[in-house]
């Protein structure tokens, strides 16, 4: 069976890159130095050629003058077919040492009787033809360059420039290269392990603390390094707090169930008792009529609540955004109060219509919470549901004209299951669970939800609701 290759840790994957990084630079920059060199080399040749040529040129043409027939040795080369002129081997061997010493060899090629006459210096490379063009060649192997000038008398004259001297150059300087190159990445790999290692040394820290936070379940424990400093410690931070918040979430989680599993309790219990107590003996018709009543009653209140318990629990991006509109929504939130309590003075307030973004069923069983809250809570009273734009959303009022409640009851309203007291439960279904829903979905939707009350000032109840779902609350 093949094994799986094991994952690099994260320093060697540091170290490999920083190794990988510096050899490319190094390559680069070696490629680039080489071609300079190399380049560079080759034109000081040229200029020296050049440099050469023009001295060479006029001291040969000044060779290329008209003679007596008969002189001359049998090396002479005679180019001119008007005058008689020679260039010995000589001629070029003296001038090739006087201009540029060693390393510089003449030729000079003329058209005589039809065909080609060549006089030059030993050791010119044979490579070069006769025939080659005006111009600067090279070989195929870079040894020696060759400039080609015109001379008078349809002569030319063949520079050659001996450059095995530039190509061991080249070829040491790549030798040089080449031996840097793995020593460079070799140090870089080095010296990116020990780097690493010590940029790393937070995380490893870091790692631990989250590990031991994990195991001992220690949501709210400090973790090393964590500040306003570095990347590292910004993470530290942010991971801090993180479980800070988590922490709190399990705190209310942990009593949000606690006061759950309590409010189920009672109407379970109760429920239970009147089915046995029902059963328990032989009745009359209306009697069980009236036991069934109270059993519906029972039942209706724990499906408010496990509805409730449900929105409450609702994933935030299950959340819809559509237009929804409020008075149509505060309009069946009056009726339905009116239809609770006939007698209830409940008013709804909506000159116009109004539309935001958002869940229709989350706000209709807000504004019906607000509105039954406001019915049963203070009997008697006068209800009004105000529905009205305002710049950048809509606010949905509440108001009645009730006893109203003191300061510090109605800084704990809206906490899931407070039930301030038995004579006013501020909830429809005495779960205190209204409030704490209208909370939480006026914060799905970027928007507040506002309570004022004093003691005989009634009680105002508002919704604020944005025109456009903020960026970051749209799933």
């Amino acid at each position: 069976m093949r094994r799986l290759p094991l994952p690099l840790t994260l320093r060697a994957q540091l170290a490999l890159w920083a190794a990988l990084a510096t050899g490319l630079a190094v390559a680069l920059v070696a490629g680039g130095l080489y071609v300079a060199v190399s380049g560079f080399l080759r034109q000081a040749q040229a200029q020296r050629l050049n440099s050469a040529v023009e001295v060479v040129q006029g001291r040969v043409e000044d060779l290329l003058r008209p003679h007596r027939p008969g002189e001359g040795g049998p090396d002479d080369l005679l180019p001119s077919l008007l005058g008689v002129a020679t260039v010995s081997q000589a001629d070029l061997e003296r001038i090739a040492r006087a201009v540029d010493g060693e390393g510089l060899a003449l030729r000079v090629v003329a058209l005589q009787g039809g065909e080609l006459q060549a006089v030059g210096t030993a050791g010119f490379p044979a490579l070069f033809l006769q025939t080659l063009a005006p111009g600067l060649h090279g070989t195929p192997d870079g040894a020696a360059l060759l400039l080609v000038r015109p001379l008078r008398g349809n002569a030319l004259l063949q520079i050659a420039l001996d450059t095995r001297a530039l190509n061991e150059a080249r070829r040491a300087f790549g030798r040089a290269l080449t031996l840097l190159l793995p020593l460079a990445v070799a140090l870089s790999l080095l010296v990116g392990w020990l780097v690493a290692g010590r940029l790393l040394r937070p995380v490893r820290a870091l790692e631990l603390a989250a590990r031991t936070v994990g195991a001992g379940g220690d949501l709210r424990r400090p973790l090393p390094g964590a500040g306003e400093g570095d990347e590292l410690a910004r993470l530290a931070l942010t991971l801090q707090g993180a479980f800070a918040r988590l922490a709190d979430a399990r705190e209310r989680e942990q009593g949000f169930l606690r006061a759950a599993a309590h409010d189920l309790r009672s109407p379970l219990a109760a429920l239970t008792a009147r089915v046995e107590g029902s059963l328990a003996r032989e009745r009359d018709a209306e009697r069980y009529r009236s036991d069934l009543k109270e059993i519906g009653t029972d039942i209706a209140r724990l499906s408010t609540l496990a509805n409730h318990l449900l929105l409450l629990a609702r994933d935030p991006a299950a959340v819809q955004r559509a237009p929804v509109p409020l008075r149509e929504l505060a309009a069946d939130a009056v009726d339905r109060a009116r239809e609770l309590d006939p007698l209830a003075d409940v008013d709804l307030h909506a000159p116009q219509a109004v539309t935001v973004p958002g869940d229709r069923v989350l706000l209709g069983q807000v504004i019906w919470n607000l509105t039954t809250n406001a019915v049963r809570h203070a009997p008697g009273a006068t209800v009004t549901v105000a529905v009205e734009a305002r710049e950048g959303g809509a606010v949905v009022t509440v108001t009645d004209d009730g006893p109203g409640v003191d300061a510090a009851t109605l800084a704990r309203l809206g906490e899931a299951f407070f039930r301030p007291d038995a004579s006013r439960s501020l909830d429809t279904g005495g779960h205190g669970l209204g409030l704490a829903l209208a909370r939480q979905v006026a914060a799905l939707h970027g928007g507040t939800l506002s309570l004022r009350s004093a003691p005989g000032q009634g009680f105002c109840a508002q919704l604020h609701l944005p025109a456009a779902v903020p960026a970051r609350l749209v799933p």
